[in-house]
């Protein structure tokens, strides 16, 4: 089994890609951190094979937690699950050795590519190790099982919308008991509040939340939106 450290500082999105690992054969979560902190006292008890990591944590960045690492000896491998897409922040990333990059939202078929490109990377390393042979052929064996496909897009959602956002903000509307509006659903998942329209928009029509309108003493009715139960 490839032990797997989810780190992210929401604890719903944390528990979300936790649930994803588990689906996938092979591998199974040690250990959840919600900071840089308590992801390098998990790294440092030296049973984690691979970091799922995100970038934005509430004491540094994860790239910071991964210099540290490396500094420290580390050698624990990293995928990056982030939404810091930006090109500096990617190329810092491939510059200290992450092997992937996932940037939110994603579905779990993306994941899941990623995942088993990193079983068949330990498994190419561990058969060509095995025989002491390093020839071109063997090392672009081991790069090239890395690849993925592209991950289809996850069925009955409109183009750009992912499980993982769709399942956050069904999720806060079920705890939440009562109706929401965009903005506060985008300030309990963390999202944008035009991200969160959009999905809250879809979720209404595909009859899995109900609108209201609150009309205050001006300006537009405000929608709220509640979880309509199967």
């Amino acid at each position: 089994m490839i032990d797997v450290l989810v780190v992210d500082d929401d604890f719903r999105v944390a528990e979300i890609n936790a649930k994803y690992v588990g689906k996938v054969p092979g591998f199974r979560v040690a250990a959840r951190a919600h900071s840089a902190a308590q992801a390098l006292t998990a790294v440092e008890r030296g049973t984690i094979d691979l970091v799922l990591l995100d970038h934005y944590l509430p004491d540094g960045t994860g790239l910071e937690l991964v210099h540290r690492m490396r500094e420290q000896g580390h050698g624990t491998d990293v995928i990056m699950i982030t939404a810091a897409g930006d090109v500096t922040t990617v190329r810092q990333a491939m510059r200290l050795g992450a092997l992937h990059y996932l940037v939110k939202p994603f579905t779990f078929a993306a994941l899941r590519a990623r995942l088993d490109s990193y079983a068949a990377l330990r498994r190419t390393v561990d058969r060509v190790g095995g025989h002491g042979l390093t020839g071109q052929e063997q090392i672009d064996r081991i790069f090239g099982a890395l690849r993925t496909a592209p991950a289809p897009s996850a069925p009955g959602l409109p183009t750009g919308h992912t499980e993982p956002t769709t399942d956050l903000i069904c999720g806060v509307l079920h705890r939440a008991g009562h109706p929401l509006s965009a903005h506060e659903v985008a300030a309990r998942t963390g999202l944008s509040r035009s991200t969160a329209q959009r999905y809250l928009r879809h979720l209404e029509q595909a009859g899995r939340l109900s609108l209201s309108l609150k009309y205050g003493d001006t300006g537009r009715p405000e929608h709220r939106y509640a979880w309509v139960a199967p």
